[in-house]
């Protein structure tokens, strides 16, 4: 048997590949915009891949299943139970319900309908048929079973929520007559926004789920399964509607993935008037140091997809400024991957040729915390803006801050465009840049940011509170 994790850590997502090294055939399971990675896995091992399949419409992240499909003449296998909801697929594959079995070779792929996270939510059963063809091996869970948690149930809003979450329930019975030792290989790990309190492992066995896993508690009756199910849910991202009406309607076809054409200085300059964006892959000191009016920062690491899916429309086109080629052509993949495809290019040069070409910059301070902490005590005007989440900020932070959660920034922007100097502030200095490059472009007259987030913040024993600022 084949079988293959692929794990992209900025989304927290796992596809899959399932296979047979004996019949030269695979299926790819949930696959990511980006295919190249599959099919260069299948050159790799001298195998072809014979069926795509999803667990249901993604909200998180762009399908790259129907690509796939195209690309390599594959079976694309989808849920049936798609049909009159509020999303449904719209382009052409073969209709999957329960029961369905898919064999390749040695090994057999039965779908098992799992509604609750979506109303068409599949789980894959992974039977290894020379060990046994009564007992499955693995369950590839999507969005339905994490380790350490369930998948969300209210993506589709409040009207469907308490429906979805009834229907989880249900399919959590459904595991009842599944073995112990059956592993579960779920689609995302920690750090995913489409379930709360997923462990770090990337796989586990039901065995173990239902000792620890608090939403297989066999006591639960379904009333109370809603009631627990529903109390913590992380925020959920504005983002995720427009990925969900993506993957349903398809989309469009990428072919090779490269960082798009030099664009110089100047014609970058022109461009940027005309509404483009420049959005900045370097890092917090770098961005401080000097830029270029008007640019995003967003570094190049591992949240750059979530956090690009979240600040950037999805109707400008962008041009990158990086560091390297291979910087551009990392910052493409992690854009294509939450559907932001309108990629101009990249500035030739970088941020760098910018300067030399003489074109107007602007930088900002980036302050250490002992410089800020001095400038707190003899400066009441200013405004210290902590944009972590709600738990980071409950479990302290600097005196006098106001709390406004960076998805949430774009919306309040208006509230920090006066005179005062606002400082910007996160966990350690990614989210902040973010913030400050965010309010300069909508005009703000003055910002700093505080360099290295909270972290730096405690180990300079400055001081925090859990008090909460009544106003910005």
């Amino acid at each position: 048997m084949l079988f293959e994790r692929i794990s992209e850590p900025g989304l927290s997502q796992y596809a899959y590949i399932v296979g047979c090294q004996g019949a030269k055939q695979i299926a790819v399971v949930d696959p990511m915009r980006d295919i190249d990675v599959y099919i260069d896995f299948a050159q790799k091992h001298g195998v072809e891949i014979t069926h795509v399949l999803e667990t249901h419409i993604h909200a998180d992240f762009a399908s790259g299943a129907r690509e796939l499909a195209e690309r390599t003449g594959a079976a694309l296998c989808l849920s049936s139970y798609d049909e009159g909801e509020q999303f449904d697929v719209a382009y052409p594959h073969e209709e999957v319900r329960d029961g369905y079995t898919i064999d390749i070779g040695g090994v057999r792929l039965k779908a098992i309908h799992t509604p609750g996270h979506t109303p068409e939510h599949l789980s894959w059963l992974v039977f290894d048929l020379h060990r046994s063809p009564e007992t499955p091996m693995a369950m590839l869970s999507g969005d339905f079973l994490f380790v350490g948690s369930l998948g969300r149930p209210d993506l589709l809003g409040p009207a469907e929520t308490d429906a979805l979450t009834r229907r989880l329930y249900g399919s959590v019975k459904r595991l009842e007559t599944l073995p112990d030792s059956m592993e579960i290989h779920p689609g995302h790990g920690a750090g995913s926004m489409c379930g709360a309190g997923m462990s770090g492992r990337p796989m586990s066995t039901l065995g173990y789920e239902r000792i620890a896993n608090p939403m297989l508690d066999s006591s639960l009756d379904e009333d109370a399964f809603v009631e627990r199910m529903l109390a913590n849910l992380p925020p959920r991202p504005a983002y995720y509607t427009r990925m969900k009406q993506l993957n349903s309607g398809g989309p469009a076809t990428l072919g090779p993935i490269s960082a798009g054409p030099n664009i110089a200085p100047s014609d970058a300059k022109d461009m940027i008037e005309k509404g483009h964006i420049l959005l900045d892959l370097r890092s917090q000191t770098d961005f401080g140091r000097c830029h270029i009016p008007g640019s995003i920062c967003i570094g190049l690491g591992k949240s750059f997809s979530t956090w690009a899916a979240w600040m950037l429309p999805s109707d400008t086109p962008i041009i990158l400024a990086a560091e390297s080629t291979r910087d551009a052509e990392a910052a493409v993949r992690g854009l294509v991957r939450v559907g932001l495809d309108d990629i101009a290019g990249h500035l030739t040069g970088g941020v760098q040729a910018w300067i030399d070409s003489g074109l107007d910059t602007k930088r900002h301070d980036v302050i250490p915390s002992s410089e800020l902490q001095e400038r707190l005590a003899s400066d009441d005007a200013l405004c210290v803006l902590d944009v972590r989440t709600e738990n980071e900020w409950n479990s302290g932070h600097i005196p006098g801050a106001v709390h406004i959660p960076l998805p949430d920034l774009p919306a309040r922007m208006d509230e920090f465009l006066g005179d005062r100097t606002i400082v910007t502030v996160c966990g350690g200095g990614y989210r902040s840049a973010i913030a400050a490059s965010m309010l300069e472009r909508a005009g703000a007259k003055t910002v700093l940011d505080q360099l290295g987030g909270m972290a730096a913040w405690s180990r300079a024993g400055c001081s925090t509170t859990t008090e909460t600022a009544t106003s910005t």
